[in-house]
């Protein structure tokens, strides 16, 4: 297989075109695949129990584990596996764009958890959606809304829970929805990427047949020690 018959998303994740360590290494995980403390909170949909998504899902990640270049992962626990629908604040990334109006930027994780409760108390949700599997790349699976409608649905809920908590990330209107199950250690070797660009359309294809549909619970508002557990405080909707 050439580098042509790569895709760009793929390309992405090679030696060749990054010059520097993955963003998160060092601050949410470390050399050793251990994930470190990470404080903060967010919106998700983890996946129903004993669904045939969770059992699909699962079946997708263990393919990524296969891989040999597995070592090159920091992969999340399975059960902490979801759809982040509107991120919430994190312990070090203190910057107004991701931090509550009125708010001082060292106020403690814990208050503003807290806050962000009784911001959200009033909201009884946005509309249903319905989401599905569109990609896969070697961190974990792109999704999106199936129809227009339900893509609209998505993007509601985003203004509002922006609205209500009072920021906008700059990614706010071109935010990627995706479930992920690991994090780069260090980038894939470029004659590694056609192995990958196998498994990862097969794991697609696998997915798109046997799980169409996402079963998702509903949205909630979690908080988190680090990337392998988002404990649910309020659902929503």
């Amino acid at each position: 297989m050439s580098m042509a018959m790569i895709s760009p998303q793929l390309q992405m994740f090679s030696r060749s075109q990054q010059p520097v360590a993955p963003r998160h290494l060092g601050t949410r995980y470390n050399r050793d695949g251990i994930f470190l403390p990470e404080r903060g909170n967010t919106v998700v949909c983890h996946l129903q129990e004993g669904t045939d998504t969770e059992r699909v899902l699962r079946a997708a990640r263990q393919r990524y584990l296969a891989m040999p270049q597995a070592r090159q992962l920091a992969f999340t626990a399975p059960e902490s596996l979801h759809m982040t629908l509107f991120q919430g604040i994190l312990e070090g990334n203190r910057a107004r764009t991701y931090w509550p109006d009125g708010v001082p930027l060292d106020a403690p994780v814990d208050v503003m958890t807290e806050l962000m409760l009784e911001r959200l108390a009033p909201y009884s949700g946005g509309a249903p959606f319905a989401v599905e599997v569109i990609g896969a790349v070697p961190t974990g699976l792109v999704v999106a809304g199936i129809t227009e409608a339900d893509r609209r649905a998505m993007a509601g809920w985003r203004n509002d829970l922006a609205a209500l908590l009072g920021y906008r990330h700059p990614d706010h209107d071109s935010y990627i929805f995706h479930i992920t199950f690991a994090y780069l250690i260090d980038w894939l070797d470029d004659g590694a990427l056609p192995e990958w660009q196998d498994m990862l359309d097969d794991v697609l294809a696998m997915i798109r047949v046997q799980a169409p549909v996402l079963q998702l619970r509903a949205p909630a508002f979690c908080s988190f020690e680090d990337m392998n557990w988002f404990e649910e405080l309020l659902p929503l909707g």
